[in-house]
């Protein structure tokens, strides 16, 4: 099955969207939003959202011929699972605590990084079963990280903290559209 490539647009774009809010919350944080900034947190975020589906691709392909037969229902729970996380982490609220010394520090941006992208991981094993090309997955998983991070560090200086749980909302109903969709197409 090839996978298509508006739908890859959409589950990048709905892993993306947990990166784009923590950005916001950062860029709500800070005093001034320098461009070594929005270049160093895009970069750090876009390329663990691109790390993390490779791993987990290596995990499901090799995995996959086992789990031939039951692949759509694997990936409507997983893909379902994400998104509801995602629904229920904007519903109660919960965002990154700012650091009113330096919210661009390594150690910080480190700890996001690998947060916002575990979900990326658990995407990236059902790339296989979808029959999704890896190197395009990758690239455009990161890329859209990077420009979603980046948004989000402008427009939470911008508009403060207004988008943060929306957007977590946002990339939770659309990676349980996805799934929904994938379960609708092999039944």
């Amino acid at each position: 099955m090839d996978f298509p490539l508006f739908s890859l647009l959409g589950l990048a774009a709905g892993l993306s969207m947990d990166c784009a809010a923590v950005a916001a919350v950062r860029g709500f944080s800070t005093p001034r939003l320098r461009w070594r900034n929005v270049l160093w947190m895009s970069g750090m975020f876009g390329g663990f959202q691109a790390l993390m589906p490779v791993l987990g691709f290596l995990l499901g392909a090799s995995l996959g011929p086992l789990v031939e037969r039951w692949d759509h229902w694997i990936v409507f729970f997983l893909l379902t699972g994400i998104g509801g996380k995602m629904l229920h982490e904007a519903a109660r609220g919960e965002e990154e605590e700012g650091d009113a010394a330096d919210p661009f520090r390594w150690g910080i941006l480190f700890g996001l990084a690998v947060a916002t992208s575990i979900d990326s991981f658990a995407a990236g094993i059902v790339l296989p079963m979808l029959g999704a090309p890896l190197f395009l997955s990758v690239t455009l998983i990161g890329a859209t990280a990077f420009a979603l991070t980046a948004f989000g560090l402008w427009a939470g200086r911008r508009f403060g903290g207004l988008l943060g749980r929306r957007l977590d909302a946002l990339g939770g109903l659309v990676l349980i559209g996805l799934a929904v969709k994938t379960l609708v197409e092999h039944l």
